[in-house]
């Protein structure tokens, strides 16, 4: 009797691609990662499978447009979300019957694709212009298995997108999440993800700001979180296993490092990731993970999560607890738990770049109000 053999269908869709796949855990810089010709797209591209996964539900794959060149038209059948790394262009969408959509963007911008809409990329410089795109084509491909169908079914999901004049315009809107406290904008385009208004998110430490999106009428959940100078978030994990899924960071502002870690470990195999703004790194699924500011600013990411969206899933689900302590029953380590010598990797780092820490107030192991009161 055979061995029934195991089918990964989006894997193997990669591999039929022909472009490279960059793996590890971090890209230093997106602009400056190498990318193959991509016949599919028409620019050069390499898909983005770093770390772990990020929960067998969501990939991402890195696009370059030439200058003053375009995309090939396409449309599919899985959802996908834009940022804009370097460049300035334009992105038609449309569905059957309807006129075309422009939607101008620049570099910090982010643009969701309504599900199987058509739409095309343009670059409007004279350098190529680079964008990252994070879809749910894994568990679209697993559920299908079928490329013909993903990549030219001609539905039109009219009840998401039928060609609205204010689709991707506008300010969007702003909607709190019962039992949890940040807020919700749902868009569809974001003209400026480096500088979109932000508000407070206390739970997570440190004085950072957050916001989460709803784009697109779809399930591909996304935010922004903010923190301070000489700052540091509390350290948390996602959930357990590929459910809970992990996430792909992407550094919108700031210079500053990271710590990852999977549960248990022993001290040694505690990795830190130096980023700056378009470094881009993942947070494998049920992995601790803790993001330190060392710069002058204050330090902004995107993050591109594992798992489900706010708005779709079962009724009476109950929402993760990224911002609950694990004395609680959630995922967070609050400072006072933390080990001691977390704090003085980020005092040692601070210390290289002439910056002052700002935790007295948040962490008991901060020296900073000691060594000041010393010098007195």
């Amino acid at each position: 009797m055979p061995d029934l053999e195991r089918i990964d269908p989006y894997y193997d869709w990669q591999e039929r691609e022909g472009i490279r796949a960059i793996t590890g855990l971090f890209i230093e810089d997106l602009n400056t990662a190498e990318l193959d010709p991509w016949a599919r797209t028409g620019g050069k591209g390499a898909f983005v499978n770093l770390g772990l996964k990020i929960g067998h539900s969501k990939a991402a794959y890195i696009v370059e447009i030439p200058a003053g060149g375009s995309l090939n038209p396409m449309r599919h059948m899985f959802e996908e979300v834009v940022y804009v790394v370097s460049g300035r262009g334009a992105t038609t969408v449309w569905t059957e019957g309807k006129e075309k959509q422009l939607i101008e963007w620049q570099e910090g911008s982010l643009l969701a694709i309504p599900l199987n809409a058509q739409f095309q990329h343009f670059n409007g410089s004279n350098a190529p212009a680079r964008l990252l795109a994070y879809n749910n084509m894994p568990e679209v491909m697993m559920l299908f298995h079928n490329e013909e169908f993903i990549f030219n079914c001609p539905f039109a999901f009219t009840d998401r997108y039928a060609g609205q004049d204010d689709y991707f315009s506008g300010d969007g809107k702003l909607w709190d999440i019962k039992g949890r406290p940040v807020k919700a904008l749902e868009t569809s385009f974001v003209a400026d993800a480096r500088n979109l208004g932000l508000y407070q998110w206390k739970e997570r430490g440190a004085g950072g700001f957050n916001v989460m999106f709803e784009l697109a009428d779809g399930v591909v959940p996304t935010h922004i979180s903010q923190f301070p100078v000489g700052t540091y978030k509390k350290a948390h994990h996602h959930g357990h296993g590929d459910a809970g899924g992990g996430a792909l960071l992407l550094i919108l502002g700031g210079v500053g490092f990271s710590l990852v870690w999977p549960p248990g470990v022993k001290d040694a195999e505690i990795q830190q990731l130096i980023w700056k703004q378009n470094s881009l790194f993942v947070a494998p699924s049920s992995w601790y993970h803790q993001h330190f500011n060392t710069g002058a600013t204050p330090a902004r990411y995107l993050a591109l999560r594992g798992g489900g969206g706010l708005r779709y899933g079962a009724r009476g689900q109950q929402w993760g607890g990224a911002d609950v302590s694990e004395d609680d029953g959630g995922w967070q380590i609050e400072y006072e738990r933390e080990d001691p010598r977390v704090h003085q990797i980020f005092e040692a780092e601070l210390a290289k770049h002439g910056a002052v820490c700002q935790m007295s107030d948040f962490s008991p192991f901060c020296t900073a109000e000691k060594e000041t009161a010393a010098a007195r």
